[in-house]
């Protein structure tokens, strides 16, 4: 093998394992942060968004939560040597530095910041810090906070009042309805996912709200269904929206209900099953409201 075949073979491998820290390998955290973001790109604009909106949204979703990921792994880098589903994770596993990982942190958060600058609007950016900001000291919370994934729903649902400022120049009170929406969504599909890891937990001392709930868990994630299908509800009901809207939000509540079906033994496999399985919730709202403005109101009228 030549030189320069060592030192492709050796970029390959550094890339890749940058890639799994970026969690790009497991898609389905940018969905869980894409999909309120496009709820809030179709209401905010009645069902026409600016194209060049929705590509930057989904730009920045993808580099946002990378970098997301980079953190809470540079955060729990002493805790997930010893949780079985973290232990091989690129930092835990000691196969990239804490300064690798704090460089390409620092990328994706300047990459993120070009991609909305073509947008120019200081409501933006004063969003874009707070998001960062939320996005930074998550990991964090997990120390001290009883429910972290309150804190969570709040991080992963930013980009709602951000794409309100970027089409509207303003942050309505829908959109923090439908942020507050996402906290309970949030609270509901991280619960399932901290269920998986409730064992581990509870020996190193970190807070879930799987582990606050005790017994009443399962209960606890229904309900946050329903409070979070409800809110959204709300706002499709104040904005005049119908049937299609109305069916994608029972399409949902079917979903949670098959949530149920899973994570009502408590089985850590069928509880990640039940988490991975929200993308198909979060999909089902924004196929009600996005059909509901093509079909009901007519998107080229």
């Amino acid at each position: 093998m030549t030189v320069m075949e060592m030192s492709g073979e050796r970029l390959r491998e550094r890339l890749d394992l940058y890639e799994r820290l970026m969690r790009l390998d497991k898609p389905i955290g940018i969905l869980l942060l894409l999909w309120p973001t496009l709820w809030a790109l179709w209401l905010s604009a009645l069902g026409r968004p600016d194209w060049l909106v929705v590509g930057i949204f989904v730009l920045g979703t993808v580099l946002m939560r990378s970098a997301g990921c980079v953190i809470n792994d540079l955060a729990d880098r002493s805790f997930d040597p010893h949780v079985a589903r973290t232990r091989n994770r690129p930092l835990a596993a000691g196969r990239v530095s804490v300064r690798e990982a704090l460089l390409l942190f620092a990328a994706l958060v300047v990459c993120a910041v070009l991609v909305v600058l073509p947008l120019r609007s200081w409501l933006l950016g004063g969003l874009c810090v707070a998001a960062l900001f939320l996005a930074v000291s998550y990991p964090f919370t997990k120390r001290f906070l009883a429910v972290p994934q309150a804190y969570l729903g709040v991080a992963f649902g930013f980009g709602i009042p951000m794409a309100y400022a970027a089409q509207l120049g303003s942050v309505p009170a829908e959109a923090w309805c439908l942020l507050l929406a996402n906290v309970f969504w949030a609270i509901a599909y991280d619960t399932e996912y901290a269920m998986v890891d409730r064992a581990d937990d509870l020996k190193l001392g970190i807070r879930t709200s799987a582990i606050t709930f005790g017994r009443a868990e399962v209960a606890a994630v229904m309900l946050c269904y329903a409070l979070a299908l409800a809110l959204v509800g709300m706002v499709g009901r104040d904005l005049g929206l119908g049937a299609f809207f109305y069916g994608g939000l029972v399409v949902a509540a079917g979903i949670a209900g098959y949530h149920y079906t899973l994570i009502r033994e408590r089985d850590p496999a069928r509880c990640f099953q039940a988490f991975r399985h929200n993308n198909w919730l979060g999909a089902s709202v924004f196929a009600g409201i996005a059909l509901d403005f093509l079909f009901s109101r007519g998107i080229s009228a």
